[in-house]
């Protein structure tokens, strides 16, 4: 790898100025002062350092965010992004919101780089397990939870593969959790309405086997965990 590459993808600035920091004399590979924004580095081999403060690099960055309504899962759109909230650092990154969240959804989102793992999240052949909580707008009975249970049939005339219903309070406004294996446009919103009803409030709380960080308030991200990344991949 191109140093003036690795250096601007660890946040040093644009490529041409790190090709200014070059020529300052404060970067050094493997002790020795270069000022070469051509020369080819093994981030695995080399010792980077700006500074004297030696560069960690990463290929990949992990994010769990808990995704607030009014921000739209894209990198870039004419109204607020996932990726505008994140930190300048986080940004050099280049990561993507992994699927998507409807605008006015809230609740887990994985933002990333690596195209591997986010295509192994959305690839229908994976059937990645997604649960949401819900308020819905009138009784859901258990008839509706057997409903899901067999697929519904949407408004155009799609048929869902069995989602699993669970209803935690029922009344003229309902609160349930439902965990689908699929990802259509407006999926669980329209499931309800395949039924009669209609939800009033939307969150992801867990996608595969990682659930959202209850101590993450909307627009708030963090890290994952090794472990978590290695659950993800799995």
């Amino acid at each position: 790898m191109r140093l003036d590459k690795l250096l601007a993808n660890m946040g040093y600035g644009t490529r041409k100025e790190v090709k200014k920091l070059l020529k300052t004399g404060v970067v050094r590979v493997d002790e020795e002062v270069t000022k070469d924004a051509k020369q080819h580095v093994d981030p695995e081999e080399n010792h980077v350092t700006v500074y004297e403060e030696t560069v960690e690099y990463r290929e990949y960055i992990y994010l769990m965010m808990n995704k607030p309504a009014g921000v739209i899962s894209a990198t870039e759109d004419e109204e607020e992004t996932v990726i505008d909230i994140l930190i300048p650092e986080d940004q050099v990154f280049e990561p993507f919101p992994v699927g998507r969240l409807d605008k006015d959804t809230e609740g887990l989102l994985i933002i990333t780089n690596d195209g591997k793992l986010a295509h192994h999240l959305t690839s229908p052949k994976h059937h990645v397990p997604k649960t949401y909580f819900a308020r819905v707008k009138g009784v859901v009975t258990e008839e509706d939870v057997r409903s899901f249970e067999k697929g519904v049939t949407l408004d155009d005339g799609y048929e869902t593969k069995p989602g699993e219903l669970a209803i935690l309070n029922a009344g003229e406004e309902s609160e349930i959790e439902l965990t689908i294996h699929e990802g259509k446009f407006h999926q669980v919103k329209r499931m309800f309405e395949a039924v009669g009803k209609k939800v009033i409030y939307l969150q992801r709380i867990q996608m595969g086997d990682i659930h959202l960080d209850r101590d993450l308030e909307p627009g708030e991200y963090r890290e994952l965990t090794e472990e978590e990344v290695t659950i993800l991949q799995k």
